[in-house]
């Protein structure tokens, strides 16, 4: 032990002192060292067989108490959980495995030992002359007998002085403070006393303080600093401003206290022997590729010119789509969050929650594709998630102004009142009722409450009587003809014409009488269905979306906002706690636009035929692209920051001001290059405005002076504030109220306003002529122009410098229904390939729009890749049809290949099912996902793909308006449902090319059985050819398989107008090359030759 200047504590004092190395003492009163709280438990932390405080962490001193050190040792994961670091062995414990591997670790708990017990109070005497040096008023106290309350000075590693990880081994030193003479001198202590909780031992500078950074150069900055903030927090706290110090200097952060400095979130890249493989095999495979097209181009087939060139074209532009797919996929990551830090961080003890609040919107439009009780689960999963609940508000667009949809939320509120204090009490999962009670697993496993059995069947009965009040009133429905619904006070229903009908907003729960049967507050709920009138255009989802972000931001104004489909419930109950890890993060929080989760669903078939899961785009793709500036939205389960919607720039960071220039280092001595101009001093002077709030007072802003120095960029945000009223009108509309929210960058409903009239006002901003001439749709908001709404409103956030983080609880976070069949299915993807090639068409098209932006170059790889990938549907038909044409006419695609060839067309499918292999690895999708994700790529490509890109055509050239197609959702998956094939023009294509490809085929089998005798002849040469065709063929039919396999297994339920279209178009097709035969060549008539014979 080293006492410099006096010693290490005061035991007369009561007082922990902490040794500094300019002589300089901070105190802890030691009472708080044994009063140290678990923070897992809650109980004592306790002391350790030799009586001193227990610390179980080394690196963070995080307060742990010995049955929960046990616990984590045995059965948790073994680690600290702020740092990561593993437990020690604490002595009188069990050894786990792994512990051998601590002995040669430094031993801190036996740090402090005294050899000898025979030393008298004498010796104790002169250690309290050591420790009283300097404090006023110690230097003739009477020594007395030491208790455990009045000396405890062993060193706690606190995490604001222990986090040194870039000190170096040649900075760290032992510094000898001065003692009174004005010398330095260390002190070693001889002598022992067994009352004494801390024991001294002989110091060992290589293993002791230095080793912790103590008395190091930058230990000691970095106290220094702590303590300037520190003392610069408590000052403003108190209110005694007009302090002079500058805690800010050079890159520092404002001050925070100590959890909040932690992170909440961690990016956990790829392991480098998963990656570095991985991408070898890429770079190789191009490597490869480039060879086989130099071979394919310079190598014709002369005998079927045609069939080489097409198929040339289609392996071209697969190339092309397969780079524009495989690069943003470079640097997939992980992430990991610490949702107890963040509890630590916002939820005190005894305090209110200072959690962020959150506007959840949920969307709906056709209550007989979108049953109310689906949406009824999804609200009920949404009012019981585990977040305070005055932080959260339910918003339910009703687009198709439903008396179902309304009445069915009116019933849910009521049982909200039972369901939602059943799932706080015994913390089920999940939330949803619907599917909680239909999961088959033990309800009773980790249930500890005697009454929750008798709870559960109470609740399950009530729910069930709740089901059959809303399937009831949808029968009710089906029978009452459309425009005679009543409602209580005798008034018609206002929404009984959906395309003409007025704005209509309820708050359901909320202001008064939100709460439970066990008297705590509920979330609020409110219905919106925003005004509709002929002749105008609403803009379909991203319109209503857009109605309920002015409305949410006039009555609540969270700065968050989660979006979800009706039919997507809350899964995890703690999904908005894992999307504000990232949110709230210190380090990365302020650059997020939003959180977007995976997409799961129920009721999918074991063997997912149709690929729903889509596990490829969302295991693979996605995680590539949060690697680089973030996953793209698509559509549902994304939590937003709602100043992102407003089109603000992402905050920037300051430049470094290390370098000159941006081409050369600071040492660049050359004349000739260029130094940029120094930015002159900036001011920018926030005017005072006023602003009229309902026949309320002005209310101003005060005027200030915001100085952006050199290097320092001005938000968008700020300059917005300076913008005149009129342009702030343009920009968001004529409401005050909404655009005095805009300004609250930390949310919160604008003051001074009533009740009243924030819903007069809510009506107003849903009104069908508040968007006209504003930036609405344009740059603020959901952005219009596309049916696919999401991909178009990420991609501007992303064009505005602003970064997505994807998430990937262990549980997940939000669960949907997937589209019962085929044809539901294909609608569905049909939609969203619409909107790409409609993005595509547009001025949005990631081809030309956001250069100069601050949009990586890999991000615009991505979106080109979503905006372009419907186009493939072409080639893919195109390449699908050649093995069947091959096969008539007898031709190949290919000459004759050579061993060059060979190798490099054997090298090409290597590197190609190499690479899916290493995806699949990293990724863990397994290769059964991967399989049906192939199958549906080409099914989908030669239907839905196919018909948006016509579609698109027709709209963008003629200007026909699509019809909006909502998928059709259901609680349950029919597996009797599953192969039948409703009606639908995109069935004719796959049909077709399955019905081509057994033709030929077949036709290929009996023309080579037909010249049996000369096959036999040739061998290789005859056979050769046939099975690179029948390989061909095959490949197309396998995968076409799920198509096939719904075709053929219930032939009964299959639309005779598709076997027999197809059977006719194959037929036509068929007749028409074996008649026409364009790769034989044409003969004007014989060729006459003279035979030598005299025929006279």
């Amino acid at each position: 032990m080293v006492v410099a200047d006096g010693g290490a504590g005061s035991y007369i004092r009561d007082e922990f002192v902490f040794i500094r190395s300019d002589g300089e003492f901070s105190r802890e009163p030691s009472q708080q060292l044994s009063r140290h709280v678990c923070h897992i438990c809650g109980d004592d932390v306790g002391l350790s067989v030799g009586g001193e405080l227990l610390v179980a962490c080394n690196e963070c001193t995080f307060p742990i108490c010995r049955t929960c050190n046990v616990y984590e040792r045995t059965e948790g994961s073994l680690v600290c959980p702020p740092c990561k670091t593993r437990f020690k062995h604490l002595t009188g414990c069990a050894r786990v495995a792994g512990d051998g591997e601590e002995d040669d670790a430094d031993d801190l708990e036996n740090e402090f030992n005294f050899s000898d017990e025979s030393q008298n109070l004498q010796s104790l005497a002169e250690l309290n002359n050591h420790m009283n040096y300097g404090l006023p008023g110690d230097t003739n106290l009477k020594l007395t007998e030491p208790s455990e309350h009045t000396l405890a000075s062993h060193f706690l590693m606190d995490d604001r002085l222990s986090r040194l990880d870039d000190i170096t081994p040649e900075q760290h030193s032992v510094v000898a403070a001065k003692v009174a003479h004005g010398s330095s001198s260390i002190h070693p202590l001889h002598f022992t006393d067994s009352r004494l909780l801390v024991q001294p031992k002989s110091f060992d500078p290589s293993r002791e303080l230095a080793a912790y950074g103590y008395g190091s150069t930058a230990w000691k900055e970095r106290v220094e600093n702590w303590n300037m903030r520190q003392e610069y927090l408590h000052t403003m706290k108190h209110g005694k401003g007009g302090s002079d110090i500058d805690y800010h200097g050079e890159g520092s952060d404002p001050p925070l206290m100590d959890e909040s400095r932690l992170p909440l979130s961690r990016k956990l890249p790829i392991s480098a022997s998963q990656m570095n493989p991985y991408r070898m095999i890429i770079i190789m495979r191009l490597v490869v590729l480039g060879f086989f097209f130099h071979y394919r181009i310079l190598h014709p087939v002369n005998n079927a010119y045609a069939l080489w060139l097409v198929s040339i074209i289609c392996e071209i532009w697969f190339a092309i789509s397969w780079i524009l797919d495989q690069f943003p996929k470079w640097f997939p990551v992980d992430r990991e969050t610490y949702l107890d830090r963040l509890s630590l961080s916002y939820e005190k003890e005894a305090q209110p929650s200072e959690l962020s609040s959150v506007d959840i919107f949920v969307s709906t439009v056709d209550p007989s594709k979108e049953p109310p009780l689906v949406t009824a689960n999804t609200v009920l999963s949404i009012l019981a998630v585990d977040y305070p609940a005055d932080k959260v508000s339910c918003y339910v667009s009703d687009d198709g102004a439903s008396i179902l949809t309304f009445v069915a939320l009116s019933e849910t509120s009521e049982f909200a009142r039972k369901w939602v204090p059943f799932c706080k009490k015994f913390n089920i999962e999940p939330r949803a009722p619907e599917w909680y009670f239909a999961e088959k697993m033990d309800y009773l496993r980790d249930k500890v409450f005697p009454d929750f059995v008798k709870e559960r069947r109470a609740i399950k009965r009530e729910y069930e009587e709740f089901k059959v009040r809303i399937n009831a009133f949808v029968a009710k429905a089906q029978k009452v003809p459309d425009g005679v619904w009543n409602m209580q006070d005798g008034k018609p229903w206002p929404g009984d014409n959906v395309r003409d009908h007025p704005g209509m907003i309820q708050v359901l729960l909320g202001q008064s009488g939100g709460h439970g049967n066990d008297g705590k507050d509920l979330p609020c709920l409110v219905y919106v269905s925003r005004e509709k009138r002929p002749g105008l255009d609403h803009h379909k989802k991203a319109g209503a979306m857009n109605a309920l972000v002015r409305v949410s931001a006039v009555l609540t104004n969270a700065p968050y906002i989660l979006n979800l489909d009706c039919d997507h419930y809350i899964n995890n109950s703690k999904a908005i706690r894992e999307a504000m890890c990232f949110m709230m993060d210190p380090l990365i929080g302020k650059k997020v636009c939003y959180v977007q989760f995976p997409q799961r669903f129920d009721g999918i078939d074991r063997h997912d035929q149709y690929a729903n899961r889509n596990t490829v785009f969302f295991d693979i793709n996605m995680k590539g692209l949060d690697g680089i500036q973030g996953p793209i939205y698509v559509g549902t389960g994304c939590v937003f920051r709602r100043l992102a919607f407003y089109g603000f720039d992402a905050p920037k960071s300051k430049k470094s001001p290390r370098r000159s220039c941006k081409c050369w280092p600071n040492w660049c001595c050359f004349k000739w290059c260029p130094s940029p101009r120094k930015k002159e001093k900036l001011t920018l002077t926030i005017t005072e405005k006023r602003i009229n709030f309902s026949g309320k007072d002005n209310v101003a802003t005060p005027a200030c002076n915001i100085e952006s120095k050199e290097g320092c960029e001005v938000s968008t945000r700020e300059r917005s504030t300076t913008m005149p009223e009129h342009i702030l009108e343009n920009k968001f509309g004529q409401s005050p109220i909404f655009i005095a929210s805009t300004l609250l960058e930390d949310g919160g409903a604008v003051e001074s306003v009533s009740s009243a009239s924030l819903l007069k006002e809510a009506i107003h901003v849903i009104g069908c002529e508040y968007e006209h001439k504003t930036d609405w749709g344009k740059e603020v908001g959901w952005i219009y122009g596309s049916v696919t709404e999401d991909i178009l409103t990420g991609f501007k956030m992303h064009c505005h410098g602003w970064r997505s983080v994807y998430c990937v609880p262990q549980r997940p976070a939000f669960k949907g229904s997937a589209p019962i069949n085929l044809s539901d299915r294909l609608h569905q993807v049909q939609r969203w390939a619409l909107g790409s090639v409609e993005i595509f068409l547009s001025r949005h098209c990631p081809l030309w729009y956001g250069y100069g932006g601050r949009l990586k170059c890999l991000e615009r790889l991505s979106y080109i890749n979503a905006t372009i990938y419907p186009f493939t549907s072409i080639p893919l038909a195109t390449y699908c049809a050649l093995p069947a044409v091959c096969l008539l006419t007898e031709k190949f695609i290919t000459p004759e290949l050579n061993n060059v060839a060979s190798l490099w067309l054997l090298s090409l499918f290597l590197c190609i099912f190499t690479t899916s292999l290493l995806e699949m690895r990293w990724s863990g999708v397994s290769l059964d996902d991967w399989w049906r994700n192939e199958q549906f790529w080409v099914i989908g490509g030669v239907s839905a793909h196919l018909f948006a890109v016509v579609q698109g055509f027709v709209k963008v050239v003629a200007s026909i308006d699509t019809k909006f197609t909502v998928t059709s959702k259901a609680g349950e998956a029919n597996n009797d449902e599953l192969y039948v094939f409703r009606w639908t023009a995109m069935l004719l294509p796959p049909s077709t090319l399955l019905i081509l490809n057994v033709i030929g085929i077949a036709a290929g089998i009996s023309n080579t059985i037909a010249g049996i005798s000369n096959t036999m002849a040739n061998g290789y040469e005859a056979w050769g050819p046939l099975l690179g065709r029948l390989f061909f063929a095959l490949w197309v039919i396998l995968h076409l398989y799920p198509f096939l396999k719904g075709l053929v297994g219930h032939q009964k339920r299959t639309p005779t107008v598709i076997v027999v279209w197809s059977i006719l178009l194959a037929s036509m097709f068929s007749l028409f090359w074996v008649r026409v035969d364009p790769f034989l060549a044409k003969f004007g008539g014989p060729v006459l030759e003279d035979c030598g014979l005299d025929c006279n």
